[in-house]
């Protein structure tokens, strides 16, 4: 696959959102003093940094494990390997608009016969897990800030209207390409759109039975519990006495505050939110800044970097032409994959 078929503006757009992070980090060093933010990174080392990015590929594998049911459950099952480079893939654009880097593990796995629909339903349920799973680490700590019970709630209802959908959607039954009928009377683009978001909604209902609804929840909270223990572990060899507790809860309602912002990667959002915190409970500058900011280099970032170097091995290896599927059309095919982009941009999980 080149370079040319992921596309000039998502690689731009990756440029700018790592330039923006940057220029953002340097400015809460510099706030919260340079040669303090010096001190406090010394205080962590390369063993406290080679012990917070452990924790973030513990992360990771764990979301790769799930990813692996959800293929399995759709009827697209994916030798592991090459699953695994494609999976990480898609972590290098999650920091550009629309969550293309999503979209990108669609691609990739269309070339090796799986529909769009059925991955692009295997990412919203992923989302949704994702979503699941640091709303249940919220609750660890929210009595201590009940100022930010409304946010939780907005998430919640979220996942209930996203589930109640996924329960009821009904594959849209027509001509390749065409809607169903109980959209005909509908404007062309919004029939096309709902039947489009109908189908994939239909289509994520197999990722959702309640043993694999168990088992995918699980995981999903044991591997954001990983970062969020890594966010404590920090905390604690930056002099902070936090409590388990406050560090999960603080970690988690971050995450979840970037992921309600819409924003690629909750930049800004997760931050804001991290920091606003950690200074709230007493913390000194310094040690929020640095806090803040290393976690999201060996969480966010790392992931971004990893998914970077994936990406150039998928794009070196040859590509014969894609799978014909016996589930999907070529013109449904198409018309699924435009939605990509609109499909992502809804906050169902924790941007990355």
């Amino acid at each position: 696959m080149s370079l040319m078929a992921i596309g000039r503006r998502h690689l731009r757009a990756l440029i700018l959102s790592v330039a923006a992070a940057a220029a953002g980090y340097l400015a809460f060093s510099l706030w919260g003093g340079w040669a303090q933010v010096g001190q406090a990174l010394a205080q962590v080392g390369w063993t406290g940094l080679a012990v917070l990015l452990a924790l973030s590929l513990v992360n990771y594998g764990l979301r790769f494990v799930r990813w692996q049911l959800y293929l399995t459950a759709l009827g697209h099952a994916q030798p592991w390997r090459a699953s695994l480079r494609i999976y990480l893939a898609g972590f290098a654009l999650t920091t550009t608009p629309g969550k293309a880097g999503e979209a990108l593990r669609s691609l990739f796995l269309q070339h090796r016969g799986m529909p769009v629909e059925r991955s692009l339903a295997a990412l919203i349920s992923e989302r949704l897990s994702d979503l699941v799973a640091v709303v249940l680490l919220c609750l660890i700590g929210l009595s201590q800030f009940p100022g930010l019970r409304l946010m939780v709630v907005v998430a919640v209802g979220l996942i209930v209207v996203v589930y109640v959908a996924i329960a009821r959607a009904r594959p849209v039954v027509g001509q390749p390409g065409r809607p169903s009928a109980q959209f005909e009377r509908s404007p062309s683009r919004l029939r096309s759109a709902l039947a489009r978001v109908q189908q994939l909604l239909a289509s994520a209902r197999p990722c959702h039975t309640p043993a694999l609804l168990l088992s995918t929840t699980a995981l999903s909270l044991i591997a954001w519990a990983a970062e969020a223990w890594a966010f404590h572990l920090l905390l604690g060899v930056l002099g902070s006495n936090a409590t388990l507790s406050f560090s999960v809860f603080v970690y988690a309602i971050a995450v979840l505050a970037g992921a309600l912002s819409f924003l690629p990667g909750g930049l800004g959002g997760t931050e804001a939110t991290m920091m606003s915190l950690l200074l709230l409970a007493g913390h000194e500058q310094a040690v929020a800044v640095v806090a803040t900011v290393l976690i999201r280099l060996t969480t966010l970032w790392f992931a971004v970097a990893i998914g970077l170097i994936a990406l150039l091995r998928l794009m070196r290896e040859p590509t014969s032409a894609p799978a014909t599927s016996t589930d999907e059309s070529p013109e449904a095919a198409n018309a699924t994959a435009s939605g990509a982009s609109s499909a992502n941009a809804a906050p169902l999980g924790a941007h990355r």
